[in-house]
């Protein structure tokens, strides 16, 4: 059993080292918007691009670290996982660079763009009905046909990868008094605070979590992890149908705050990336900008604030169509 205690600088570190000769230190950049900056009274605003991280999305980074904790004898079989989309991806990239075979489950809702992106990593793609029958086909394919299953979100070989955004971003940008990130299942959020929280404690770390999906914070309110039958957003790579207690652990320890936003907010904070950020990214990756001009605004004012941008896997007329709903909505974030 994992113990969230050992996630410790000196461990994050060390992992950060090991993966750094396969993954992207994607570069963190000040955001020059004088819109945003107006709406935050003058705050430094820094955005982590995540985005242009291999696979498109930070889930690379722990895909490949659970894939180097896996005895090599274990893994030889292949690797498997559960996913909305950018996990599966990230799983099937992080087999190829282990040399071994994927077989990935995604739900048979999962955009095609994204279908696509894991095929062309090498992996076989099996399409399950969303949720907990995801799960259970990757469980399947564990204990049926030997693979190893890479969990999205849980585990300390996950939290231990995606620690390395955190780590790369306060060595990069100094004096940061804020970081925003958006909360899925809690995998990016646990790791990002915990090498945060080490490194500078009086540095505040606030989650983003779609309202319609909000396992992490009705699983940090009720003390336990939760399950959701039927998570219901846009940003479907933030939408797993449960909290699990490593990632919520480390998510009551070490973030300040999770806070919910509004599909039309994402909507919204999807077209203030693409026009004030000149970045056309997936929903999830709007959600940090979602919440810092809305729930998290007062907070933010005046501050040094950083932004995970996490994601950019997203179809041309799928994008075009949130876009669009986004264009009318967007001044209710501005003003």
């Amino acid at each position: 059993m994992d113990d969230p205690a050992d996630i410790t600088l000196d461990r994050i570190r060390s992992r950060h080292r090991e993966l750094a000769v396969s993954i992207i230190r994607t570069p963190s950049v000040e955001l020059g918007s004088s819109s945003v900056k107006r709406v935050l009274d003058q705050a430094k605003i820094y955005l982590k691009l995540e985005a242009f991280q291999l696979t498109g999305t930070f889930k690379a980074r722990g895909a490949l670290s659970v894939a180097h904790s896996i005895p090599k004898e274990e893994r030889q079989n292949g690797l498997t996982g559960a996913s909305a989309g950018n996990h599966a991806i990230a799983v099937a990239w992080a087999a190829r660079q282990m040399g071994v075979p994927a077989k990935v489950v995604m739900q048979s809702t999962a955009n095609p763009f994204r279908v696509e992106r894991a095929r062309s990593e090498g992996a076989e793609v099996v399409l399950a009905d969303g949720g907990q029958a995801t799960f259970a086909e990757a469980e399947r394919l564990m204990h049926e046909e030997g693979f190893t299953f890479v969990h999205p979100f849980e585990g300390a070989g996950t939290t231990l990868g995606t620690a390395g955004v955190g780590l790369e971003l306060m060595e990069d940008v100094s004096d940061l008094n804020a970081i925003v990130v958006a909360v899925g299942g809690g995998g990016l959020i646990s790791g990002v605070a915990a090498a945060v929280k080490q490194m500078n404690p009086r540095c505040m770390v606030f989650g983003v979590e779609p309202i319609s999906a909000n396992a992490v914070s009705r699983g940090l309110a009720a003390n336990r992890p939760v399950t959701i039958e039927k998570p219901d957003t846009i940003a479907d790579s933030l939408a797993p149908p449960m909290s699990l207690p490593f990632s919520l652990s480390l998510t009551a320890r070490y973030v300040d705050d999770v806070v919910t936003v509004s599909d039309d907010d994402l909507c919204a904070a999807l077209v203030i990336m693409q026009e004030q950020a000149l970045l056309a990214v997936e929903p999830a990756a709007a959600a940090a900008m979602a919440g810092a001009l809305g729930p998290l605004r007062q907070r933010l004012k005046g501050k040094r604030v950083a932004m995970i941008v996490c994601g950019s896997n997203i179809d041309a007329a799928s994008y075009a169509k949130l876009h669009k709903r986004g264009h009318l909505l967007m001044p209710t974030l501005l003003r």
